[in-house]
């Protein structure tokens, strides 16, 4: 019997599993010390009352012979589906409800969307970016080109016209940087896309944070669904990190090799994919019904003033960063070019605050850090003091 041997070309341990372990080891020799954690991005606010409110609806009707429902519909049911084209719809992207796939979150869609691809595909991703891009990329055994987001670029890398791929990564907001793309920078993406008959995958998990006047969608740029596939996500937008609700976007008119895109994603589903059970489905539908929109709006300037809180505490200190404004993360230049693990440890032990150490999503993230916005007001308002006591 032969194993994926693709494997052995993977980091050891998951960067969110090193993390974990570290801050277990402190803490089993430090119990009396408070820890605050500012590194994953999981969500802290309870779901939206009109998403609660609908699956308590959806419970009842599986209660008795009249509304219960078995199987459900292989790509979504029609009513979710149907929502989220016409929250599209509302930002003048025209996505029609069958070129949606439901789906138990974008991390899944981003690995599994490999499937429709050949083996030994070369895949360009930015550095720094999520670590998933990257290890289902090696797991997979496809070649790996990355463009580099530093400093000098805004952490927002552009199309190299002498390098050639398969699979273009996007993800806007980024994660773990924060940085945003404008209108102007996409359309050359989309067009470099275009000139290269590359598919673009486009994470949008963040684009409820953006609150400029910047795209939130890749199907806002003209020619985009020439070339893309959009993966969304109700993890951050909707409180969704425990629940799960994901989607993917590929329009009917998306083909290579003579094969249509829409139609083997469809295809990869009905077979692998058995999907969402209809409580959740159904409170991912009143999470993009107005009610819905307006609650979940709420919770996103709850966080967004998080970012500012922590923008203004490095402002302060004259610490250099990105993001905090329509991103719910901090990406900040470790003070004294300390590395970012050495900063992770001594943040830990002086601060007892936790981040994410920015080398864990790619060589150029060396020498940075990532802090999420997702925590309580009260514990930001405390990490910021410690931080601040720590560095000055």
């Amino acid at each position: 019997m032969n194993t994926n041997r693709n494997y052995k070309n993977l980091q050891d341990s998951y960067l969110f599993a090193t993390i974990g372990q570290k801050v277990k080891a402190y803490t089993a020799t430090n119990p009396d010390k408070k820890i605050i954690r500012m590194g994953i991005g999981d969500v802290t606010l309870p779901l939206a009352p009109a998403v609660i409110t609908a699956m308590q609806n959806a419970v009842a009707e599986m209660g008795v012979p009249e509304t219960f429902r078995g199987y459900g519909e292989d790509y979504g049911y029609e009513f979710l589906r149907t929502a989220i084209s016409e929250y599209y719809i509302k930002k003048g992207a025209n996505i029609s409800p069958s070129e949606v796939f439901v789906s138990d979150g974008a991390k899944c869609d981003v690995a599994n969307i490999l499937d429709i691809f050949a083996a030994g595909s070369t895949a360009l991703i930015p550095d720094p970016v999520y670590p998933v891009y990257s290890d289902t990329n090696i797991m997979a055994g496809n070649k790996i080109i990355f463009t580099h987001g530093n400093e000098a670029n805004g952490f927002l890398p552009m199309p190299d016209e002498s390098i050639n791929a398969d699979i273009i990564y996007i993800c806007s907001p980024n994660n773990p940087t924060g940085a945003v793309y404008n209108k102007e920078q996409l359309q050359k993406w989309v067009d470099y896309a275009i000139s290269k008959d590359a598919i673009i995958l486009y994470d949008s998990a963040y684009e409820a944070f953006i609150q400029d006047d910047l795209p939130t969608s890749i199907f806002q740029i003209s020619g985009a669904e020439k070339c893309a596939i959009e993966i969304g996500s109700l993890s951050k937008t909707a409180g969704f990190t425990g629940t799960r609700c994901g989607y993917t976007i590929i329009p009917h008119t998306l083909e290579r090799d003579g094969m249509s895109l829409h139609k083997m994603w469809s295809r990869r589903q009905s077979t692998k994919y058995n999907q969402l059970p209809y409580i959740i489905q159904r409170g991912a539908e009143a999470a993009f019904l107005p009610d819905g929109l307006a609650q979940n709006k709420k919770n996103i300037a709850y966080y967004l003033q998080n970012a500012k809180l922590m923008s203004e505490t490095f402002d302060g200190l004259g610490i250099r960063y990105c993001g905090g404004k329509n991103a719910p993360y901090i990406w900040l230049k470790c003070p004294d070019g300390l590395k970012s693990w050495d900063f992770f440890d001594a943040l830990l032990e002086k601060a007892n605050v936790v981040g994410t150490p920015g080398a864990g999503f790619g060589s150029q993230g060396e020498g940075f850090f990532r802090l999420s916005a997702f925590g309580s007001k009260e514990n930001t308002i405390e990490a910021m003091e410690r931080v601040k006591n720590f560095l000055k």
